[in-house]
């Protein structure tokens, strides 16, 4: 009677060690997820209902697929000219809310996809920059929703604002570009914005109008 009690007191030990490891790996994957995502952690959590398992399962299997992708660098006249055209459909936004938004929607996506990332499905580039530019990809799904479907002038506006940072991103950061000096006197200079006159040519204002500065 001794025996089978010994026993089952150790089976409860081993069941109850197992069940409180497989509680911190699993903890310890989420807050790791939950800090190299940021925000679209918590997005993706309320695409699931509050599901963090399944969300934190979705998130996994993103940086299992996407995590060794190597983004490409872009030639200077690439960059160039991708900023050229945002700054056309910038323009266009006064006119065609509409038809600029979906104008930049496609190309956003053009630029991911001449950077390394996936360009076949949205949802699939989407989970690809998600792993490398987790804070910027709000915007690109706000964006893509709104090129989609019916939103009010000021939605569309915000969408633009936003999908903005990724743009940056994509065409400014290159994965070749030196490290700066931390003992050069220009290391502690802004870096060089793209139109050479110290603002981004792509920022959309509130009140742009055709004509005004930035």
């Amino acid at each position: 009677m001794l025996t089978i009690v010994i026993i089952a007191v150790i089976v409860v030990a081993v069941v109850a060690f197992f069940v409180v490891g497989r509680g911190r790996i699993r903890a310890g994957g989420g807050r790791g997820l939950k800090h190299r995502f940021g925000p679209e952690y918590d997005r993706t959590v309320a695409d699931h209902d509050g599901d963090t398992k399944a969300a934190e399962q979705e998130l996994g299997e993103r940086v299992k697929q996407h995590g060794s992708l190597t983004e490409q660098p872009l030639s200077p006249e690439a960059r160039a000219q991708y900023t050229a055209q945002w700054a056309d459909i910038q323009e266009q936004f006064v006119d065609s809310p509409q038809k600029a938004v979906t104008e930049a929607d496609a190309l956003l996506a053009r630029v991911a996809k001449d950077r390394g990332f996936p360009g076949e499905q949205f949802e699939e580039q989407l989970a690809a920059l998600s792993v490398h530019h987790p804070d910027h990809v709000r915007g690109y799904h706000n964006m893509h929703m709104a090129a989609s479907g019916q939103s009010g002038t000021e939605e569309m506006r915000e969408a633009m604002v936003e999908a903005r940072s990724l743009f940056e991103a994509l065409v400014t950061e290159q994965p070749n570009d030196p490290a700066p000096d931390q003992d050069s006197p220009q290391s502690s200079k802004p870096p060089e914005s793209p139109d050479g006159n110290g603002h981004a040519p792509w920022a959309l204002n509130r009140r742009h109008a055709k004509g005004s500065s930035t």
